[in-house]
């Protein structure tokens, strides 16, 4: 499942897709991915938060599924996230880091940066792992 493997169009769901978010590096423990601001903007010119958001969930869910290993499967059950910063061009980064990784829930830190590394929103996205 992971995009090491050349499987990542087949995971990526439609908003994903259409939000443009790119895996740079996926494991159970850590992962990377990137997105553009263009086309991912709110009326006010910057970044939605719901974006980011929707960043967050795909990467640690992602991740969460490369935890459960085959035929199990993670599901979003909770996503905390404050938004410290504004972007309004450019691509964000998000990089997603386990907290803990357990047999029916992981539990993941996702921070996002700016192209000039500075940090824009901060999650906590937690997910139940069951069998598919």
């Amino acid at each position: 499942m992971s995009p090491n493997t050349g499987q990542v169009q087949t995971i990526l769901g439609e908003l994903d897709e259409r939000l443009g978010i790119e895996f740079v590096r996926v494991s159970a423990d850590h992962a990377v991915a990137t997105m553009p601001v263009a086309g991912n903007r709110q009326i006010t010119g910057s970044m939605h938060g719901g974006a980011y958001c929707t960043l967050a969930e795909t990467l640690a869910s992602l991740a969460a599924c490369e935890h459960a290993g085959d035929g199990r499967t993670a599901v979003g059950l909770d996503i905390s996230a404050t938004h410290t910063g504004r972007t309004a061009a450019g691509r964000v980064t998000a990089t997603c880091s386990a907290i803990r990784l357990g047999k029916t829930v992981a539990v993941y830190a996702v921070e996002i940066d700016d192209e000039a590394g500075q940090r824009v929103s901060t999650a906590r996205v937690t997910t139940i792992l069951r069998d598919a």
